[in-house]
This record gives C-alpha cells, structure tokens and sequence, in this order.
C-alpha cells in the first residue's frame, strides 16, 4: 500500500516498507499487528500514521471508482454491439435486394446479347470488363456464345475463353 502524499513529501516523511521475506513450506504466517499507538508521536510518526490510515479507503474507493468506470464502458460496448448488429442486419436486407436486382437485371442482358446478331454482340463483349464478358458468354447458349467467339479477336476470344475454363484468375495482368 502507498499513501497518498506527493512524491517528495513521501520519501523524506514516510518510512520504507519492510521487506518481506519467504514463509517457509508448511508454516502459516499470521497477519502483522498494527503499530501501538505512541503518546508522543514526532512529525515523522505522524506523516507515517496518517499514511497508513488513509491508504486503505483510498485503495477501496480506487477501486469502487474503476469498478464503476468499467461497468459504464461495459454498457456502451453493449449498446455498440447491438447498433453494428442491426446495421448489419439493414445492410444483409440491402444487399439481398440488390443480388435479386442483379440476377433480374443479368437474365434480361443474357437475353439481349442472346437476340444479338453475332458481329455486334462481339463488339460490346470485346468492350467489356473481363469478368462481365466471361459472365454474359456463360449464360449464353453454347451455340451463341461459339458465334460470338468466332466474330471477336483472337487474343481476347482466347483470354475469355481461359477464363470460362477455370484456368486464368481474371486480375493476372494478362487482359486484353
């Protein structure tokens, strides 16, 4: 336990702690005494005094306050919590109704470049980013999308067909 003086106050007034040593295995150790009370105390033994009696409630009234601290940042955590969780919730539903959006939306672009005279669909596929190509000529019946194929450049012809297959990641570096 240490008092509650300012540092230079404590080292000249109180008195150093006595060491401790080591019980030994099998012995029980009985709490220490407290000091008697001396009639004529010096300013010494009253800075010691006083150190000692006011270090346990302010121990005790330390640890009420961190106690209290911890409970109050307990509850905002919770709070937190329960915020992230149901925003997590809005974003599921949000993002359910986009991948309905998407799928609806990408079944009406298969159809189109499907209806698409080869020659054009090509051009537009060509233009596209690799992973949407890929994505449209997958759909596609195989009978269009070998139609396609056959109209667009070689190169990128190759490159989207690897990535149909499986064997090219589409970020390799390798596009168009």
């Amino acid at each position: 336990m240490r008092c509650r003086l300012p540092r230079r106050l404590h080292r000249r007034q109180c008195p150093a702690p006595a060491p401790l040593r080591p019980a030994k295995p099998g012995s029980v150790t009985a709490p220490p005494k407290p000091a008697p009370p001396q009639a004529a105390a010096t300013a010494d033994n009253e800075v010691a005094l006083f150190c000692s009696n006011v270090a346990d409630p302010a121990v005790d009234a330390r640890l009420a306050w961190q106690l209290k601290e911890l409970e109050k940042a307990e509850t905002q955590l919770r709070e937190r919590i329960a915020e992230v969780e149901a925003k997590r919730a809005e974003y599921e539903k949000w993002m359910a109704l986009r991948d309905d959006f998407l799928k609806k939306a990408e079944a009406q672009v298969v159809e189109i470049y499907s209806r698409m005279k080869p020659d054009a669909a090509a051009t537009q596929i060509a233009g596209m980013a690799d992973e949407t190509a890929a994505a449209v000529l997958a759909k596609l019946s195989p009978r269009s999308s070998s139609a396609i194929f056959n109209e667009m450049d070689t190169a990128r012809a190759a490159h989207l067909a690897d990535l149909l297959g499986g064997m090219r990641r589409v970020d390799d570096g390798k596009t168009k």
